[in-house]
């Protein structure tokens, strides 16, 4: 059942009843349940931007009014998203940059780590909370469950196993794949006890729940936490770092130039203080000020009220998944546990490649979901069971440019405004899809695995196009 928050925020939505147009030549109002990817704009954000954008100009140096307001407003949007995470101002610094994936980069470089350090993650990471730690430390990726959950147990094994030479645990705070929420607050406690730092990847969780840095004298206080805008209704380009500012201010950073030093000679150099030192060149300040508009607008409506909404939207889908033949949902399954995870639900319907199937939802549906590894390879890989003997065979085709056979499933993602409606609205078209009551030429393109309708042609310029021609 719709809140009465959620309605409101359903109405906040731009382009919520935008025409797509399907296969059959109609068009209907597109069906959005792709959020955990990237969600649509608030309107508030974008009424924030309109009024600012004529007052727009440098920041930090230059002497004109709108270099002054732009300053403030860009000052102001540190302080709000600080607010929004509970970091504490005298303590933590946020540094604003493209995105989480950017911002993990930044600290796998910012932090300090010793030859022999481990860095402890999770082998159900996003690419982008894995990768840049592999080059800088030793990584040791603690377990999963067969349905997908933290292996706690082995959590603790590997923090008794490595102790005081684990220097960061690095942790999702929710699952993109399944939509696992992790005990971020227990963990920091257990990795604050062997001397490490924690690090929430809370680019998922952000948009869904209440995040707490808490204060720093706190067991169970999150050292790092990285988000992205363009997940909580702010698509503009913006992403953000919290952490200690003595982290920061041990070394130099690890883009330099411009904005980034005090005093410049031909001999020394001198660095700036936080966040300046690393946000090298001209900031994206309109970014962040869309990212600040979002995260009032989502602390005025309260995270536990999305929370809510969130968890009956959750137990509706997976009770009415159940309907569909064939249907096998990984992750959570159980409606009474839909609070257990955010608004994530991957599913496959046997016989049919979950790119088709995605293909089919676009294409005949106008529903947006997304299909594939979801930048987690190993841990879908995991999930869908895969030996080692079928798992070489996909790799080996894949490096051989062939993606037609890759493995995956398909996900449903839920944002603030999506109604039970929406949901009912895949049911639907995944009935049909059980009937084979959908056009049956589809192509694959084999270098990317999806599939296109047979000499279907894009109506896009009579929707939006640079250059219409």
């Amino acid at each position: 059942m719709l809140t009465s928050q959620a309605l409101s925020l359903r109405q906040e939505i731009v382009g919520l009843d935008a025409l797509t147009p399907l296969l059959n030549g109609h068009a209907v109002p597109y069906v959005n349940l792709d959020n955990a990817a990237s969600t649509p704009p608030f309107k508030r954000v974008m009424d924030t931007l309109q009024q600012f954008m004529p007052y727009y100009a440098s920041v930090h140096r230059g002497t004109g009014f709108k270099s002054r307001l732009s300053t403030v407003a860009y000052d102001q949007a540190h302080e709000i998203v600080a607010r929004f995470v509970g970091a504490d101002p005298q303590v933590h610094t946020v540094i604003f940059g493209k995105n989480t994936t950017e911002a993990i980069n930044k600290l796998s470089y910012r932090l300090h780590l010793p030859p022999d350090a481990i860095v402890l993650t999770t082998a159900m990471e996003h690419h982008s909370n894995d990768l840049p730690w592999r080059s800088r430390a030793n990584v040791v990726h603690v377990k999963t469950t067969p349905e997908g959950r933290l292996d706690e147990a082995d959590f603790d094994r590997q923090l008794e196993r490595y102790g005081s030479r684990i220097a960061l645990v690095a942790v999702t705070g929710a699952s993109n794949v399944t939509g696992f929420i992790q005990p971020i607050h227990r963990l920091a406690r257990k990795a604050h006890a062997v001397g490490a730092r924690i690090l929430a990847d809370v680019a998922q969780l952000a948009p869904h729940r209440p995040v707490d840095m808490k204060p720093i004298d706190d067991p169970e206080h999150l050292d790092f936490v990285v988000l992205s805008a363009h997940k909580m209704y702010a698509p503009f380009g913006t992403g953000a770092l919290i952490g200690p500012k003595s982290v920061f201010l041990e070394s130099g950073p690890e883009y330099c130039g411009g904005g980034t030093v005090d005093v410049v000679t031909l001999e020394e150099v001198y660095w700036a203080g936080l966040p300046d030192r690393d946000e090298a060149g001209s900031p994206n300040v309109v970014g962040a000020v869309a990212m600040a508009a979002a995260a009032q607008q989502l602390m005025e409506v309260g995270m536990e009220q999305i929370a809510a909404h969130e968890t009956e939207l959750v137990a509706h889908a997976l009770r009415r998944l159940r309907e569909i033949p064939g249907i096998r949902i990984y992750g959570e399954t159980d409606p009474a546990r839909a609070h257990e995870k955010v608004g994530v639900i991957p599913f496959n319907v046997a016989g049919i490649s979950h790119f088709k199937l995605a293909a089919i939802l676009g294409y005949e549906g106008g529903i947006g979901v997304r299909s594939g590894c979801f930048c987690a390879h190993p841990y879908v890989v995991h999930l869908l069971q895969l030996g080692e003997a079928e798992a070489h065979t996909w790799r080996d085709q894949l490096l051989a440019g062939n993606k037609a056979n890759m493995p995956g499933m398909v996900r449903m993602s839920f944002g603030c405004y999506n109604n039970e409606a929406d949901i009912d609205r895949l049911i639907e078209m995944l009935h049909r899809v059980a009937r084979g009551n959908y056009q049956d030429s589809y192509q694959v393109d084999t270098t990317t695995g999806e599939y296109e309708p047979v000499g279907y042609h894009e109506p896009l310029k009579n929707y939006f196009l640079l250059d219409g021609d």
